[in-house]
């Protein structure tokens, strides 16, 4: 297992998004935007560990891409849930604090990756 910064927030951020999907349905009996945030939420962690079992430096390099795309996807439905008041904006900038650092870090390493590859 690594235990990269990369890998520990993300994640920590998919057990983040486990308790907000049961709060979400649970609470606020929300079930189909609440299964999209799962899933999204849950995917990031999810590449950056299959990442590590890369065939190549480009296969990595896009298995991270792949993790920044979903973390964009999981801004929107973060997006969606405050501006129709569904959560609080407290919620709101707590799990969006988590998740652009998330997106800092896997940007940052993509942008690394690339140039020390030539890509």
């Amino acid at each position: 297992m690594n235990n990269s910064v990369t890998h520990i927030k993300t994640k920590a951020f998919a057990v983040r998004i486990i308790k907000f999907y049961k709060y979400l349905t649970q609470d606020k009996k929300e079930f189909v935007l609440a299964k999209q945030i799962l899933r999204s939420g849950t995917s990031i962690g999810a590449n950056v560990r299959e990442s590590y079992s890369a065939q190549s430096n480009a296969d990595f390099i896009h298995k991270l891409q792949i993790a920044l795309k979903e973390a964009d996807e999981t801004a929107y439905w973060l997006e969606l849930f405050v501006e129709s008041e569904i959560i609080t904006e407290d919620m709101f900038n707590s799990l969006s604090s988590d998740l652009k650092e998330i997106s800092s870090l896997l940007a940052a390493s993509i942008k690394t990756l690339k140039q020390k590859n030539n890509l």
